[in-house]
């Protein structure tokens, strides 16, 4: 699984980055920089990009 950001939806609420820390963070500008892009099946990492994904406000972020 590959977690995919629709950057121009991003407006740096940092809920993803709460939830999933080893995965993503923000920038000093407030850009989400997914650190860990792809995340093979049954990683226990998995759970928490999904988690990141459905809190997000503005659905800036999908799993593919």
């Amino acid at each position: 699984m590959r977690i995919v950001i629709d950057r121009p939806r991003c407006e740096g609420h940092g809920l993803c980055e709460e939830i999933a820390p080893d995965l993503m963070h923000l920038d000093d500008e407030g850009e989400l920089i997914v650190d860990v892009e792809e995340l093979p099946e049954g990683s226990p990492e998995l759970a928490d990009a999904g988690a990141a994904v459905r809190v997000c406000p503005v659905a800036a972020l999908r799993l593919a």
